[in-house]
């Protein structure tokens, strides 16, 4: 069983940034790859970004590539999510997840955990 808390989010300004946190518990965080989803209001849940168990590989969706950045901290059972040059249409429900496998794909339906959301929503 692995919990997953995402403390953060917020209101900022186009062209501003924020970075995302999401604590796990339980001591097989390793064992999982992790990543960031987001749902905007009427819209479904789409991938934002993947870093594999040992952090060696990273993945982002076109939306966001060039402006965001995923790390973790297998020591601290953390992920991180940092968003730079953020955008109106990066407004959304951010979602940290979990996948006991290698690596994480872009389909949601495939995580095995979720954590509950955090609010981003940009001004222009």
């Amino acid at each position: 069983q692995v919990q997953l808390v995402e403390p953060g989010g917020g209101l900022v300004q186009a062209g501003s940034s924020l970075r995302l946190t999401c604590a796990a518990s339980g001591r097989t965080f390793s064992s999982y790859a992790m990543g960031w989803f987001r749902q905007a209001p009427g819209k479904e849940r789409e991938f934002v970004a993947a870093i594999s168990r040992s952090g060696g590989s990273t993945y982002f969706a076109d939306s966001v590539k060039g402006r965001f950045t995923i790390s973790r901290d297998n020591a601290k059972n953390t992920v991180y999510l940092q968003m730079n040059s953020l955008k109106p249409e990066d407004t959304a429900v951010y979602y940290c997840a979990a996948r006991r496998a290698q690596a994480m794909g872009v389909d949601p339906r495939l995580n095995d955990y979720w954590g509950q959301g955090t609010q981003v929503t940009v001004s222009s």
